[in-house]
């Protein structure tokens, strides 16, 4: 299922999806994360930091916790790290550092993230953002809260500063945002690590949503999609946390064991031997 990904957005989705119905055709379901006008669904420009926020709501209430109670650290401030820091925001959590490419920003009582998002719209830059101070991008990885989300690129998480993380919980809304020598160091400290596997699926998870509403020809409310994804994403960390519990592992290999198992029946099922 073709869907967005980093530099690739709606109007590339748009482009392949017209290339591709040069040769066959009225086909909408050939690609997902498209304009609205163009078969595109309600809500999924959202999805995956929507998702990652219904992910954190479910580790989080395992512990007894809720977003409102904690202080959040986020590095990306694109789609999904945007999307996540404002439905923080919204639930009343505090988000006291985000970076991206262009700088980072910090405030212990809390970013005012609607405005960072407005500066950022207006500036195209995070610096120069009156509600908070100036820090150091590669500080905010390692910077005080409850909360690491990194919503950016792979392998920022290292052996040269997982050492130094003072996150209570970390939630991989990029891909493969720790590699495994920062997963041992960060696990021997007692640092819980909501996999990528599971925590930014909420986009391609709305794109599947997309895809049937395109085979369908039946459009969705926001309301049902919305609904719809947090009922995914609950239902998907029940079934990781009953692996766990089964298997007596992490989360990460919980999750990939989930999904090595389902392959593996389907596998069967079709007449392959185990």
């Amino acid at each position: 299922m073709s869907q967005p990904l980093i530099w690739a957005l709606m109007q590339t989705m748009a482009w392949i999806l017209d290339e591709y119905s040069k040769f066959h055709g009225h086909s909408p379901a050939i690609v997902t994360g498209k304009p609205i006008d163009l078969g595109g669904s309600l809500g999924r420009e959202a999805a995956t930091g929507r998702g990652v926020v219904f992910a954190t709501e479910a580790l989080l209430s395992e512990y007894g916790k809720s977003i409102k109670d904690l202080t959040f650290a986020i590095q990306g401030f694109g789609n999904v790290g945007s999307w996540a820091s404002k439905l923080i925001h919204e639930r009343g959590g505090k988000v006291v550092a985000v970076s991206d490419i262009t700088g980072a920003v910090k405030n212990p009582n809390g970013i005012d993230i609607p405005a960072l998002i407005n500066h950022k719209e207006t500036t195209g830059m995070l610096t120069n953002f009156s509600g908070g101070d100036a820090m150091d991008s590669n500080e905010l990885l390692t910077h005080e809260c409850d909360v690491l989300i990194p919503c950016a690129l792979g392998g920022v998480l290292n052996r040269e500063n997982a050492g130094s993380v003072k996150a209570k919980f970390i939630i991989e809304a990029a891909n493969h945002p720790t590699d495994p020598e920062a997963d041992e160091i960060l696990s021997n400290k007692g640092i819980v690590i909501l996999p990528d596997i599971y925590a930014n699926s909420g986009g391609v998870t709305v794109s599947y949503f997309e895809w049937v509403q395109n085979i369908q020809g039946f459009m969705w409310d926001e309301e049902k999609v919305n609904r719809e994804l947090k009922k995914y994403m609950s239902k998907a960390f029940q079934n990781i946390k009953s692996m766990c519990q089964s298997h007596d592992c992490n989360l990460r290999m919980g999750a990939f064991t989930l999904g090595v198992n389902r392959v593996a029946r389907a596998t069967v099922l079709r007449g392959w031997e185990a």
